[in-house]
């Protein structure tokens, strides 16, 4: 297997300390050294997995324009903290808030802990003015409608660390968005809604390529996967899962896996050739194709990519961010949909799976590999990976296209281990309590709109869903522990005034 999840080591988010001249280069030179000292909190911290770089102070209007600029210029660069140590004048920060088009964050700290309280004078309080330099800086964030997050405390405590990692990862993001070209083979499934939307839209608002290819083209490169490729595959096959004896070399049903490595081997070679990082399928438009593609899929998300089943593209592209965004942690993203429910009152739970394409990345036990029969498609019987997602907390996500916006919705959910066995579904599965409770979250849900495929991830706290939508400027739903069947539905009437605005994108 090889990852496409990029290290987020190799990421940068630069440091940027506000100040004047006012205070003579002294204080600046003190300013200087005790910044450095708060970059360095987070950077030796194992909460924030990308690079904090510190940059000289900012003193001037041309300085911070100047340095927006090269952020926004420099590709490992996907965000920028600012603090104001001392009092800086806002009005120097305003052209380079308009011109930077990286993720902020406002980082609202101070260098001391404590206060020297049997020492402290007004040179400590000229030194040490971000209580309400800060707040100058947050007036112009907020008068020019800058989007961004505001993270307050100190750098050197745990919680403010852990906030900044998940901003951090969010970034991230964004990033992987912005670059992000999504292959459709073929339409969506035909007469269904909620995975239509507007393409052109999602590469105004995300940045995301989304264009599509026949499936034959894909089955050119399946049929040029060699002997050579395959029986590598299948070597591999052998060494991660626990293979099913009738698909072992030599025996009746080989040929199977033969054909399900084909597919892996042509359909890794035309993502890899087009740059892309996310794909659909749809059962609907498989052309020479031998099976429904299962396992190949199935993999390719533990690798980072992103799909969607039956052309559902906007799907395809939350798996990739958030495959990019859990970066790192145990655990992984896949495809999920909510197929059926146990409702047992006060003991509700969700099934959720899809035919075949849901992640192994999603369990730490060993997948088994099968094949059994697929009653769509028209195919030959497809290989895939059987396996239970892991207990423990998860998010799933779904983004619709509302028509005049985008809308993400997250639920919180928390994954239990199968109740029973099921012996008599091969499928790659995960099943959860909801939050609040069942029917709240159901009412929500289905409120908000929110689209039947989704993507799980086991990676990824609410906190970093809520900061991609903020960076991205998209709509959020959020169902936890807190919600309300009557706080969902009056947010969505406050979004729908908001989001739905003239001039807003």
């Amino acid at each position: 297997m090889t990852s496409i999840v990029p290290n987020l080591a190799e990421y940068e988010v630069w440091f940027l300390t506000g100040s004047q001249t006012l205070y003579g280069d002294e204080v600046l030179a003190q300013v200087a050294e005790q910044s450095q000292g708060v970059a360095a909190h987070l950077q030796n911290s194992d909460a924030v997995p990308v690079k904090v770089a510190w940059k000289p102070v900012q003193i001037s209007r041309e300085q911070i324009h100047a340095t927006m600029l090269e952020a926004n210029a420099a590709p490992n660069v996907i965000g920028v903290i600012t603090w104001m140590h001392t009092f800086s004048p806002a009005k120097m920060w305003i052209s380079g808030l308009q011109a930077l088009t990286k993720p902020l964050l406002h980082l609202h700290t101070q260098a001391n802990v404590e206060l020297p309280w049997d020492t402290i004078d007004m040179d400590f309080m000229n030194l040490n003015q971000a209580a309400h330099g800060d707040r100058e800086y947050a007036y112009i964030e907020s008068r020019l409608g800058v989007p961004r997050t505001t993270v307050v405390g100190h750098a050197s405590h745990a919680s403010v660390q852990e906030r900044v990692g998940d901003w951090t990862r969010a970034a991230a993001g964004a990033q992987a968005a912005r670059s992000m070209k999504v292959a459709r083979f073929g339409d969506n499934m035909r007469f269904v809604a909620v995975t239509e939307g507007d393409k052109t839209e999602a590469e105004a608002v995300f940045g995301a390529q989304i264009n599509t290819w026949g499936v034959n083209e894909l089955v050119e490169r399946v049929n040029a996967a060699t002997d050579a490729q395959v029986d590598a595959l299948i070597a591999e096959y052998i060494d991660l899962y626990d293979v099913a004896d009738e698909l072992l070399p030599g025996a009746p049903r080989h040929q199977s896996l033969r054909d399900g490595a084909a597919i892996e081997v042509g359909l890794r070679a035309f993502l890899e050739e087009g740059g892309f990082t996310a794909f659909t399928d749809t059962f609907e438009d498989l052309g020479e194709l031998k099976q429904l593609p299962g396992l190949a899929v199935q993999r390719l998300m533990a690798d980072g990519y992103g799909f969607g089943a039956e052309g559902d593209w906007k799907t395809a592209m939350l798996v990739r961010i958030a495959n990019v965004m859990g970066a790192g942690r145990p655990g992984g993203a896949s495809l999920m949909e909510d197929y059926t429910y146990h409702l047992v009152e006060g003991k509700e739970l969700t099934l959720g799976a899809h035919m075949l394409e849901v992640s192994p990345a999603l369990s730490s036990a060993k997948a088994r590999l099968e094949v059994h029969p697929l009653g769509i498609g028209g195919k030959e019987d497809p290989v895939r990976l059987v396996f239970t997602a892991d207990a423990g907390p998860a998010v799933v996500v779904a983004l619709s296209d509302m028509r005049d916006r985008f809308r993400l919705v997250v639920a919180d959910v928390e994954n239990v281990d199968l109740p029973q066995p099921m012996p008599n579904l091969p499928v790659g599965r995960a099943v959860w309590r909801s939050k609040p409770d069942f029917k709240t979250a159901a009412t929500a849900w289905m409120m908000a709109g929110a689209a039947h495929h989704t993507a799980m991830s086991n990676q990824l706290s609410l906190q970093v869903i809520e900061d991609f939508a903020r960076i991205m400027g998209v709509e959020l739903v959020v169902i936890d522990d807190a919600a309300t069947v009557s706080g969902i539905e009056r947010s969505m009437r406050f979004n729908a005034a908001y989001f739905g605005s003239p001039g807003r994108r």
